[in-house]
């Protein structure tokens, strides 16, 4: 039988984190959606072992999956291969999340709650009630600066369009193209809630505090900051040449 929610947790080189991270999120979707939810791990090929873990998980557990990839492409494109997935398994509701516990899984239960009147629920750190634990300042004004330039040059009303926890009705990942996302590090994340919106869904931003991870390595870099700064102008250049030649 289909579970109506999948969780997808990308991972790379996330052997300290991942079994905690799995138990933790299986605890809470057990009780907000009992019996009827899916974790599947998608990992692109771990050098340290993650995906093996990952596997011996699956084995105990009726209830995970492991997509296995062969090399490490990026954030987006294991999310849309997480993505394919998730639909191809008859998911009515997809959530996202870090793999590393910077977003607390507890919160897993409030954005399935939060879907009862929207299509996109996004934890969002930058909303009353939301923050940032244990960053530095220089780490802080990069993140709100980020989300800043993206809400500017988008043109959005979102105050964290760079989050990556949330969970959208399978009706908005089959509307957005997925095939035809571009980006492939942090940008993923704005580019899909820039779709969702455009295309008519409702988006909601629920207030979260996000904290650093304790174990392994954090995965940005300059260049997936940069990819970022370039793919924003592109994507409403090509919003507003797509209204052009409707009008």
């Amino acid at each position: 039988m289909p579970a109506a929610a999948w969780l997808i947790l990308p991972t790379y080189d996330e052997a300290e984190n991942i079994a905690a991270i799995v138990a933790a999120a299986r605890e809470v979707l057990e009780q907000a959606m009992p019996g009827d939810h899916r974790i599947l791990v998608v990992d692109d090929g771990s050098p340290d072992g993650t995906g093996q873990i990952a596997d011996r998980l699956a084995a105990e557990h009726d209830d995970v999956e492991v997509l296995h990839r062969t090399s490490r492409e990026g954030l987006g494109p294991a999310y849309l291969a997480g993505f394919a997935r998730a639909l191809e398994g008859g998911a009515r509701f997809i959530l996202e999340m870090d793999s590393d516990f910077s977003h607390d899984p507890a919160d897993l239960a409030r954005l399935l709650a939060a879907m009862a009147d929207a299509d996109v629920a996004l934890g969002s750190r930058y909303v009353a009630g939301g923050g940032v634990t244990d960053w530095g300042r220089v780490r802080r004004l990069v993140s709100r600066g980020g989300s800043w330039y993206a809400r500017k040059v988008l043109g959005l009303e979102v105050r964290d369009l760079t989050g990556g926890f949330k969970c959208f009705r399978r009706e908005v990942l089959e509307a957005i193209d997925l095939p035809t996302v571009r980006s492939r590090g942090y940008a993923f994340q704005v580019e899909l809630t820039h779709r969702a919106i455009h295309g008519g869904f409702r988006v909601v931003e629920l207030p979260i505090v996000f904290r650093d991870r304790e174990l392994g390595r954090s995965k940005m870099t300059w260049r997936i900051a940069g990819e970022a700064a370039l793919l924003l102008p592109q994507l409403r250049f090509a919003r507003t040449s797509g209204q052009r030649r409707a009008d």
